[in-house]
């Protein structure tokens, strides 16, 4: 066991939010136990999540999406009541990290998808350096980005949206997991043959056609899976605690 205090200095020590700028809070979102025993990790602050964590008789939850965002309207009604109940009735502690849980080098959420994919990292790009740059590790080309879709799809389990127009070998891949759309732009100016992303929005569509690098959108969540647990598991280690990773799946 530990106090709650150390646990948050371990996350931030490994993390370090201070770096980013961020839509939201990172770090305890909500107080909840001194003492804390166990870890459960997850992609979401969900109801379903909270829920899970209490079954799971954890003290502690930490993930990537929390509560609490800029631009909220700051009452604690309907979904944000529900979850707020959950936590404080049972005395939980809500750990949330955004972006620094995207950015960090080898367990982030994008380091931890490019293992996945077999992919090696050789530089990064865009705003924040958010964006991950690099090559199969075995330095092969995937035939057609069709072929890449393919191999997304069977590690991720997750349908993919693929637009391709120039039909060649991919060789050098730009990935930003969850809402990474916004990186497409500066993902070809940095020379990528393909982008792999969680989601799509109306523009990336034109940008894929008429700049022919191929744009994979492999779902938000399925791209968000690996850093949480990766993080929680290495902290848990370090400081003797149990964690459990409990995915709560999401088609987005």
């Amino acid at each position: 066991m530990t106090d709650r205090t150390q646990l948050l200095q371990a996350f931030d020590a490994l993390l370090q939010p201070e770096r980013f700028r961020d839509y939201g809070p990172n770090g305890l979102q909500v107080e909840g136990a001194a003492t804390v025993r166990k870890i459960v990790s997850g992609v979401t602050a969900s109801r379903a999540l909270i829920e899970a964590a209490i079954a799971a008789q954890a003290d502690t939850i930490f993930v990537h999406h929390g509560l609490f965002w800029r631009g909220q309207g700051g009452c604690v009604t309907g979904w944000m009541k529900q979850r707020l109940t959950l936590l404080l009735s049972h005395d939980i502690n809500l750990f949330a990290y955004h972006l620094p849980l995207d950015g960090h080098p080898t367990l982030g959420n994008n380091a931890q998808l490019g293992l996945r994919l077999g992919l090696a990292t050789q530089s990064h790009f865009g705003e924040q350096d958010l964006g991950f740059l690099g090559e199969r590790i075995d330095g092969a080309c995937f035939e057609t980005a069709e072929v890449l879709a393919l191999h997304l799809k069977k590690i991720l389990d997750r349908p993919v949206t693929l637009i391709d127009t120039s039909q060649r070998a991919i060789k050098t891949i730009a990935w930003c997991s969850g809402g990474g759309q916004g990186h497409f732009e500066a993902a070809i100016a940095a020379g990528a043959d393909a982008f792999i992303t969680g989601e799509i929005s109306e523009p990336q569509a034109h940008y894929a056609r008429e700049m022919g690098v191929a744009y994979l959108a492999c779902g938000h969540h399925a791209s968000e899976r690996y850093g949480a647990p990766a993080v929680a598991a290495h902290v848990a280690a370090q400081l003797g605690l149990a964690h459990e990773f409990i995915d709560i799946d999401n088609p987005a």
